[in-house]
Parts: structure tokens; sequence; C-alpha cells
């Protein structure tokens, strides 16, 4: 495309603007799943960290687990040249931005990018503001399919404006752009995002913690257990095409494999999008076993789009129901406590009301078949208590299926 005819479109989009505009609804089903650049790398990624991240995502099996985006994070800017339109660093990316993109394409895979809503991006880079179509324009040539919008430098402006204004930009360009808003829940998104994003920040950055937060001065960063306790109240907002966003995933990046198996899993039961952030080309066995247990992957993925909530909590020991498609459930033991506890769930002295939707099981009227879910064993039903043992920072996730 040349330079004259993309003048031509942005003259046409800018002096027509179409009231019609929207997000592209058929997208982000289910949750989106993919793999991001910045809990890992930072600012210190190139074309080569791109590409290999594509490669690992195939040959690792993430792939056939139904991870599909690469998410390039902040600090693949170059400038903008005298017209205005935004370029990659040539030193970090000197194949191009699209070259880029049609290899990850090249893998089966999906692209994603960033930009924030402000002046500068938090990493200092040029951001999109008084520049949307023109970006949005760049992405659809370069053959974009996800967009990160962050909320850094953006000083009196109005979020949910901001993020219409990127939102009908990527419309008019008329590619296809899942849009993953990212102001960190700072104005209250799921209030007013469903339509115009496909997810949501909820929450401030994730820290590789299980229960922590890392104090940057005037602002911080959060443990697992802070960032999942922030979730209270907002399953309501989300389903089918409209998600809240817990942050990317840290597993992998220096949790023991509980805490990282018990994060995966709670992302899961509150149908969160799954992006990982760690290293894809240097995994731990039991990090690939755990990014890629289909068993947990489909509790997220449900065609339902149920979030789970948070049936009981004794002593550290928390137990959540998410309602699935088919009448069935997903039920994790959570133990945030330090020790073992025991279980002894007698079914029948449980009937589970959800408190936001019209789902419920009555175990003394239904009786569910159990499938242990990481130790991929079929148990027994619910016509008997199930007993067991949490190890601390763990969980046991179980599948209900109706008989």
């Amino acid at each position: 495309m040349t330079l004259k005819k993309i003048f031509l479109i942005l003259i046409t989009i800018i002096g027509s603007h179409q009231t019609n505009a929207q997000k592209f609804d058929d997208l982000a089903q289910t949750p989106p799943m993919g793999w991001n650049s910045w809990n890992k790398f930072a600012c210190d990624i190139n074309e080569d960290l791109i590409k290999a991240a594509a490669d690992n995502m195939v040959s690792s099996g993430m792939k056939d687990a139904g991870y599909e985006y690469i998410v390039i994070d902040d600090c693949w800017h170059g400038e903008r040249d005298e017209n205005g339109f935004i370029h990659a660093d040539k030193e970090k990316f000197p194949s191009g931005m699209k070259a880029l993109v049609d290899y990850v394409h090249s893998k089966g895979l999906k692209f994603g990018i960033y930009s924030d809503a402000g002046t500068e991006t938090c990493g200092g880079e040029p951001g999109s503001r008084g520049h949307e179509y023109q970006d949005a324009i760049t992405y659809a040539r370069w053959g974009v399919d996800y967009l990160k919008y962050d909320w850094c430098n953006t000083g009196k402006q109005n979020a949910e404006a901001s993020y219409i204004t990127m939102r009908d930009a990527l419309y008019d360009a008329g590619r296809p752009v899942l849009f993953a808003i990212c102001e960190w829940g700072d104005n209250q998104p799921w209030e007013w995002a469903q339509d115009i994003g496909h997810m949501w920040r909820t929450t401030g950055d994730i820290y590789p913690c299980w229960d922590c937060e890392e104090d940057h001065g005037n602002w911080s960063s959060w443990g697992v257990l802070r960032i999942l306790d922030m979730q209270d109240g907002l399953r309501k907002y989300a389903g089918p095409g409209h998600w809240n966003d817990p942050d990317m995933m840290e597993v992998g990046n220096g949790m023991t494999v509980s805490e990282d198996r018990a994060h995966f899993t709670m992302w899961a039961m509150l149908a969160a999008p799954l992006i990982a952030g760690n290293d894809l080309g240097n995994m731990r066995e039991e990090t690939v076993n755990i990014l890629t247990n289909k068993e947990v992957i489909a509790i997220d993925q449900d065609t339902l789009g149920v979030q789970g909530f948070k049936y009981s909590s004794e002593d550290g020991l928390e137990t959540w129901f998410k309602p699935l498609a088919g009448g069935n459930w997903a039920v994790t033991f959570l133990n945030r406590a330090d020790t073992d506890h025991e279980i002894n769930f007698n079914w029948k002295d449980h009937e589970i009301k959800d408190p936001d939707f019209d789902y419920a099981a009555n175990f003394k009227a239904v009786t569910y078949n159990i499938r242990d879910l990481w130790k991929h064993k079929n148990l027994k039903t619910t016509e008997k208590s199930f007993k067991s043992i949490v190890p601390p920072h763990d969980v046991i996730t179980l599948k209900l299926s109706r008989k």
C-alpha cells in the first residue's frame, strides 16, 4: 500500500467517521490464550526473540493446547516519520514489523502488538494519542490481530472516550483486531467497556509471588492471591466477547510448582485470558505440563462463559465452583495456607446456588461423576463425600459431570 493511498484512506476515515463503528463482535467468544513478552523480557526484546517464542509455542505443544496469540509488549517502537506514521525500532526489528507478523502467521498463530492511549507508552516510547487512526491503519497493514492498549501518560484524558476512539479507529481500519484494554481497573472498565473491548484489566500489574505487594513508590505490583482477591464482585460483568483480565500469568517465572499450578487453575476458574508470560524456550517439564493441561484449559474455555465464584472459605481453605455448559461444574479446593488442609466435602450437605446467575447444583437430586483434572483420573460420584488432602499453596480441581 502506497503512502498516498494510506493518506487518502486516513482522510476519508477522519472526514466521514462512521457513526456505527464498533468492536469486532465475533472475537474472543472464549477467553483469549497466548503469550506476551513483558513479564519475562520487559524492554529487552527483538525480532529473533519473538520468532523463537512463536517457534516454541508450537514445539512445546502450547499451540495444540489452544494458545494462539504472540503478543509483543512495550518497547518495540522506533520513531514516527514526518507524516506521523509509527515504525518499528530498526535495530531491534531490522526486517520490519510486517515481516515479523508474517513469520508468526506462518506458524499458524496470530500476532498482537502494544500501544498506549497517552502521549508516551509506559516505557517512554511514542503513544497513540492523536495518532489513533494512523496507528490503526498501520497495524492493519502489518496484519496485526490483537492490540494491548495501555494507560500511561494520559494526563486528564477520559478513559472511556480514549478507548472508544481507538476502538473506532481499529474498526474503521477494517482488519478484525482483538482489543485488550489495559488501564489497570482504575476507571472501573467493567462498568463501561463491554461494547468497547474484548477484555479489560481489573488490577495493577501482577508479580511472580504467592501473596505479596511489590511497592514501586506511587504504584504497586501484586502477587497471585492479592490479584485473585481483587476480582471479588466483578464476575457478573464478564462473558463471551468481554472478559475480566486479572493480568498475564507468571507460571514458570520463579514460584514453586504448586503455586504455579494453583495460579493457573484459579485463572481458569475465573474464565480469565490465559496469556503466558514466561520464557517459552526455557521451560521445565513441570511448567509445560501446567500450561498445557487441556482438562484445566477446558474449564477456562468452557462455552458457557461464566466466571467461577468462591463458595466458602475457612482457615485458608477456599472452595470455588464454576458453572459449565451442559449442567456440569468445576470445583477447586484452594489451599492458601502454609500447611496441609484435609477435605471432607459431603456433597449432599451443600446446595450450590450461583450468586449472580441462574445456575444451581442440588446434589440430593442429581448425582455427578467426578474427575480429578490434575491427576487425570476418574474418581467416584457425588453420592459419597470427597475426602483428600490439599498441600500448602496448591489446589485440587475436579470436574463434576451429570450422570
